[in-house]
């Protein structure tokens, strides 16, 4: 049987359950589309954003297809988010303060100052930064960057920093700003589990699927993630505290610091001279991630709740605006206040209500499929599951509290999936008879069940074309009806790949600059993590590095783990006095061994052969590894 290639029409059932959504809610409210579009001054006349090598990192074009009516292989509430966050141009947020909106993933602002700009959140890429940047210039004049300022350690809102300065910028005195703990966050996420978020990411975000009706339409939070050069440098200014205050440029901020909410490193600005309120991405138009599908650790909804109604208590009574790093702004101190008080209560909720039902002994599946949001909260447009999701924000609640363990036996030491694979269809009488059930289970439009035992049939033999084609088959109807942006895509991924083979990672987060700015520490640490555990077993191997700068540091393998420290009583196989430079470029690959022992600057004490021994015992990561199939 030849397999399938092209993505299918919508199921009646799935076609059905998009129409009820539609009738569901209030389609006719249009207070969104109004504030999105509100302040538009314009967008670029090129279409697209290229790189160096002329490649495209970034089309502004590809959703056009949004303003036709919603189709029946997209949640109608989906569709509506999409055609709000396709939107792209600059916008005036207030006097003095403007969005570069769809652009990325995230937006890029700008707050005028008494010489220049300052620069928040500069996008994932350098090139859609700069992008960004040159359209706000055409619209408001050559100003310099003054300064720049994270919101917060996630990729998407620093990536793009060098389409907007320079280190020469830097060094001239213009200041990056960043919550405490930044740096530290930013790249140990985009490195230690860097390799398989990535990974996962291709999944979440879509980047590599094809755009249109029947494909990716969004992620709930913005459209997509530009596959441009990730970029980083470092802040040169912290904020270390709620109410500190800073002035650059002339123009007056206080912040708010939010460790823990959605992202480890966080802050919300007031600026009071504009009555206006960036909230970061702590309060967006829609249900955030608890527990990101890409991979991450799971994020405290208690602590991001009482981060909210901090911010009510300490910013509302002197905000005209609210906006953010996704998303459009709102307009009035009532609506403000109103929109982060049910953000606030919509995070509570769920941390409460899931707390309440594990203690009377339910799983996080169970909870998950359990779970209502109240009807005002419901209503609310900006609490739909757009990026977030009630199934998935429980179940990571769930986790947070409890972990994997849902505390049945017979589930503490199950078989991993292949092997129970091959027992579950030998079970079930064998792939043909699953297979036979499973078509009928999809013509009652019993999809989710048909996603999980023809899972098995898959796992048990990767090459049933039947098999293969029927699970993606499966998973585009469920992806066609998710409200979910992140679910789609993963649906979409996962059937896409089934029939097209792997098409690896878009996006890589581990660029030169962020392993630049890694510390020795986590450099070692890095390296650690990449070790062969099994095939380690019997070595032992200790590296001394004398430091010129520095302490020396003695790394040792042994029990197939490599472990670091200042330790210098015993004696080492091999040891090297040489600059820290050397020794990071050693660290990173960029700098072999033999290239090491050549140079004049460096002094080698012992085998230095041992070095590159132990070097052959790590391992190097898999950005393609398989997600759908063993």
């Amino acid at each position: 049987m030849s397999q399938s290639t092209e993505a299918k029409p919508a199921q009646p059932s799935v076609a059905e359950a998009n129409e009820a959504v539609r009738r569901r809610f209030p389609f006719d409210d249009t207070r969104d589309l109004e504030d999105a579009r509100r302040g538009f001054l314009g967008t670029a006349a090129e279409g697209v954003v290229k790189d160096a090598e002329g490649r495209v990192v970034w089309d502004l074009g590809s959703y056009g297809f949004l303003d036709r009516d919603c189709p029946a292989t997209a949640n109608p509430s989906l569709w509506r988010q999409s055609r709000l966050c396709s939107d792209h141009g600059l916008f005036e947020v207030t006097q003095g303060i403007y969005q570069v909106r769809g652009f990325d993933l995230s937006n890029m602002t700008v707050v005028e100052g008494e010489r220049g700009v300052l620069v928040i959140d500069p996008l994932l890429c350098a090139e859609t930064a700069a992008a960004a940047l040159a359209l706000y210039r055409a619209h408001r004049g050559e100003r310099p960057v003054s300064a720049v300022l994270y919101t917060h350690s996630h990729v998407d809102h620093f990536g793009g920093v060098r389409g907007v300065i320079t280190d020469e910028d830097v060094a001239a005195g213009v200041p990056v700003f960043a919550p405490h703990g930044f740096l530290r966050h930013a790249v140990s996420e985009n490195v230690y589990a860097g390799t398989a978020m990535s990974r996962r990411a291709a999944y979440m975000y879509g980047a590599a699927l094809p755009k249109g009706e029947r494909g990716q339409i969004g992620t709930g939070l913005g459209q997509t993630t530009s596959t441009g050069a990730v970029t980083l440098i470092p802040p040169t200014r912290h904020i270390n505290r709620t109410g500190q205050t800073e002035t650059v440029d002339g123009i007056r901020m206080v912040f708010q610091l939010t460790p823990g909410t959605e992202a480890p490193a966080e802050l919300n600005i007031h600026f009071p001279d504009h009555a206006a309120l960036c909230m970061a991405e702590n309060a967006t138009h829609n249900q955030h991630n608890l527990l990101t599908l890409r991979g991450a650790q799971v994020r405290n909804p208690r602590v991001w709740a009482r981060y909210l109604a901090e911010a009510v208590d300490l910013f509302t009574s002197a905000s005209d605006v609210a906006f953010a790093s996704h998303h459009w702004p709102v307009w009035g101190r009532e609506r403000v206040r109103e929109f982060l008080s049910e953000q606030r209560d919509l995070y509570a909720y769920l941390h409460d209500q899931t707390l309440r039902m594990l203690n009377q002994g339910l799983t996080g599946p169970e909870i998950a499929e359990r779970m209502e949001l109240p009807p005002a909260l419901e209503r609310a447009w900006h609490t739909h599951g757009y990026y977030g999701s009630v199934s998935h924000n429980t179940k990571a609640i769930y986790q947070r509290y409890l972990g994997w363990f849902d505390g049945n036996p017979a589930r503490l030491w199950e078989h991993p999936p292949v092997e129970a694979a091959r027992r579950y269809v030998e079970f079930m009488g064998g792939a043909e008879e699953v297979l036979r059930r499973a078509r009928r289970s999809y013509a009652d439009g019993d999809f989710r069940w048909v996603a999980q035992v023809v899972g098995h049939v898959v796992f048990a033999d990767p090459e049933n074309a039947e098999a293969r084609e029927l699970q993606a088959d499966a998973l585009e109807q469920l992806g066609y009806g998710s409200e979910n942006g992140t679910w789609r895509n993963f649906y979409l991924m996962g059937a896409y790949e089934l029939r097209n083979g792997p098409i690896g990672t878009p996006t890589a987060t581990a660029s030169p600059d962020v392993l630049a700015a890694l510390t020795l520490e986590q450099l070692f640490d890095a390296l650690a993590i990449r070790v062969d555990g099994p095939a380690s077993w019997d070595a032992d191997i200790t590296v001394r590095w004398n430091v010129k700068d520095g302490d020396p540091v003695t790394m040792r393998l042994r029990n197939g783990v490599l472990t670091h420290g200042t330790e210098t009583g015993s004696t080492p196989d091999v040891e090297f006095t040489l600059a820290r430079t050397d020794l990071r470029a050693v660290l990173l690959g960029t700098l072999p061994p033999a290239a090491l022992t050549a140079r004049d600057d460096v002094k080698v004490t012992g085998d230095a052969g041992r070095l590159t021994e132990l070097l052959g015992h790590l391992a190097a990561p898999d950005p393609d590894f398989a997600v759908v199939t063993p």
